[in-house]
């Protein structure tokens, strides 16, 4: 996860999994409940998306023993499967300023697919913020999810 520009996010991860794959993971609900924030007692309780331009979704993660809700929602303005999505993302309780702009890129080469995400925030201040968070810890957590489930699924399990 690295800063980049004034208001930019990049994180870049590499699966080894074909991107029909990768992409599947990414935009499918009985597979977005077993890696998206499903770690540390979360779990991804809401998982509703209309993966289409002009479509939205509503992802909220849940915290049973600690009461805790985390609702995002945002609209999709681009989907090319398989191999890139742009949506917005702003969450119901807001923990940085503004919504953010996410493209997500998926190539493959080698069998191996790199899923390249670039968050775009409305201002410097809210990119800042967002790096100062643990947000990259949690998404780690969850990319680390994501390639456990992917080799479940790749082998047939």
């Amino acid at each position: 996860m690295t800063a980049q520009g004034e208001r930019e996010i990049v994180v870049t991860r590499v699966f080894d999994a074909p991107r029909r794959l990768v992409f599947e993971a990414w935009t499918k609900p009985e597979l977005l409940k077993r890696w998206l924030g499903a770690w540390g007692g979360w779990s991804l309780a809401v998982c509703e998306l209309d993966p289409r331009p002009g479509g939205g979704y509503h992802f909220g993660r849940r915290h049973e023993a600690e009461a805790l809700a985390m609702d995002v929602r945002g609209v999709y303005r681009e989907f090319k499967p398989p191999e890139k999505i742009v949506n917005t993302e702003r969450f119901d309780e807001p923990w940085y300023p503004g919504e953010a702009l996410i493209t997500t890129a998926f190539t493959e080469q080698g069998g191996r697919t790199t899923v390249t995400m670039t968050l775009r925030y409305e201002s410097r201040a809210a990119r800042d913020g967002v790096l100062k968070s643990p947000m990259e810890s949690g998404l780690g957590e969850s990319l680390a999810a994501l390639a456990r489930l992917l080799k479940k699924v790749d082998g047939g399990s």
